[in-house]
């Protein structure tokens, strides 16, 4: 697993907890976890810097997108 699909994958799942977080009734837990999605992707916008990837980057190789072999 590469950091940008880890990162991808991370914000499906939140997105997901969100989703299910508002669907069984949780709508201040929902509202929090998309605000937080909201500011982050926003952060990321603005200053071309993501916290999530930087952590994750610590423990996960990049992608490599421009050196694929096809078999």
């Amino acid at each position: 697993m590469c950091l940008e699909r880890a990162h991808r994958l991370l914000i499906a799942i939140m997105l997901g907890f969100v989703m299910m977080a508002a669907g069984t009734g949780m709508i201040k837990i929902a509202f929090l976890l998309q605000l937080f999605v909201i500011v982050m992707l926003i952060i990321w916008a603005l200053t071309n810097f993501c916290p999530s990837q930087y952590l994750l980057g610590k423990i996960l190789p990049p992608c490599d997108f421009n050196n694929k072999t096809e078999n």
